[in-house]
């Protein structure tokens, strides 16, 4: 079927931001191109000018065009991208939405935006080109010019583990962060423990600042004063870890416990003291955050907080389903609980 038939003109009328429509053709009228153009830009078409297209997306945009729920057939795809793939907290979320694919018997497509927290336009336009039933952004976002381009193709997307507040008409999973490093911290001062250091993500991730937050409420409901000097800034990896956790365990005065934000700062952090020759737990006690699988297998097995990694993505797949469905959830904000999971890396401090 051509881009300029019928059936597909019918389909492709929307309702104005104005309250009134816009059809195809009006739009191709406005920029001053052809309603064949216009098809070429809503379905993600390369071979269409860079200007033309922008001047395209801006009516589209103006005009709040979106084209009618099933006038085209989705293609079975979940659209999954990450700001970056290097660990095993990525597998858990890829099995999570892979389970639901399954069962859907749908497909899923696999990208990353190379460490950005908004992917690029070639991302953008490769969707648009696969129509997807759906799409995910794992620990990343949509800027308003991603969303509108999306939205005008009834794209619907969740925000998995969000880098920032995405707003309150965006759905998102998450996961009780804020809680988690509450639990952390207070179960570090139960055991004894008054000098707890920190080993946050970036500074700008919504869940590293959450779970310093609670940190520092931990640590003022058992009247510690809070000391930044204690707080460390990585980047949820391992050589963060190591590197943070070097400078944290030479202080004169070191902590007898740190939390790490997540678990692969926690390994590295464990680098760190058998470096200088201290033990773990017996001369610093180390939590981590996750509890991806190597946690239970590292000597000692982690301490850490259970984020429910999986579950949350077949969450954030059965509500982007849903949504593409039609269906209007109950809430477009979820964050699943976090709880502690208690080994052998934490422990009472040693008298000094």
């Amino acid at each position: 079927m051509s881009a300029t038939s019928p059936a597909r003109s019918r389909g492709d009328r929307p309702e104005s931001a104005a309250g009134g429509t816009a059809t195809l053709a009006e739009i191709a009228r406005a920029a001053g191109v052809s309603a064949p153009t216009v098809s070429k830009v809503l379905n993600g078409r390369g071979d269409v000018a860079p200007a033309t297209r922008s001047r395209v997306e801006e009516l589209l945009h103006r005009h709040g065009y979106q084209r009618r729920r099933g006038s085209l057939q989705a293609a079975p795809l979940l659209d999954l991208v990450f700001h970056e793939l290097e660990s095993s907290w990525a597998m858990e979320v890829i099995r999570g939405v892979e389970n639901v694919a399954r069962q859907e018997g749908m497909s899923v497509v696999l990208s990353e935006s190379a460490g950005r927290l908004t992917p690029g336009q070639t991302w953008v336009d490769g969707v648009l080109a696969r129509r997807p039933t759906g799409v995910i952004l794992v620990l990343s976002g949509l800027d308003p010019a991603q969303r509108a381009q999306l939205t005008s193709r009834d794209i619907p997307f969740v925000v998995l583990d969000p880098a920032g507040d995405p707003g309150d008409d965006v759905p998102a999973i998450g996961a009780t962060n804020w809680q988690g490093g509450l639990a952390a911290t207070r179960h570090l001062l139960e055991l004894g423990h008054r000098r707890i250091g920190v080993i946050g993500g970036p500074d700008g991730i919504m869940c590293s600042r959450a779970r310093i937050d609670g940190y520092r409420a931990a640590l003022e409901t058992a009247g510690i004063a809070f000391d930044p000097a204690l707080v460390a800034s990585g980047d949820f990896h391992h050589e963060a870890g190591y590197t943070k956790g070097l400078a944290l365990l030479r202080m004169p005065d070191r902590p007898t416990a740190v939390f790490a934000g997540n678990d692969l700062q926690a390994l590295g952090l464990y680098e760190a003291a058998r470096e200088l020759g201290l033990r773990v737990p017996q001369d610093v006690s180390v939590v981590g955050f996750d509890d991806l699988p190597l946690a239970r297998w590292i000597s000692p097995p982690l301490t850490t907080v259970r984020q429910p990694l999986t579950e949350m993505a077949e969450a954030a797949a059965r509500l982007v389903l849903d949504l593409g469905r039609g269906k209007q959830p109950g809430t477009l904000r979820m964050d699943l609980a976090t709880r502690l999971v208690e080994r052998a890396s934490s422990a009472p401090p040693h008298a000094v």
